[in-house]
């Protein structure tokens, strides 16, 4: 179990590199969408949790 742990490890960084390599302007806009998602989760549980308060 711990050797397929490690070969998917490096088989999804070596497709991260190629991906970073090939196209770094598609990698930049999935790293921004990534970034703005997680903004967005932290934004709505900060109101939430406002919400809660009230």
């Amino acid at each position: 179990m711990a050797q397929a742990k490690k070969v998917t490890f490096w088989v999804l960084v070596v497709f991260v590199g190629y991906t970073i390599i090939h196209s770094p302007a598609r990698a930049a806009e999935l790293v921004q969408l990534g970034f703005e998602g997680i903004s967005d989760a932290a934004k709505s549980i900060g109101e939430f949790m406002t919400q809660l308060i009230n």
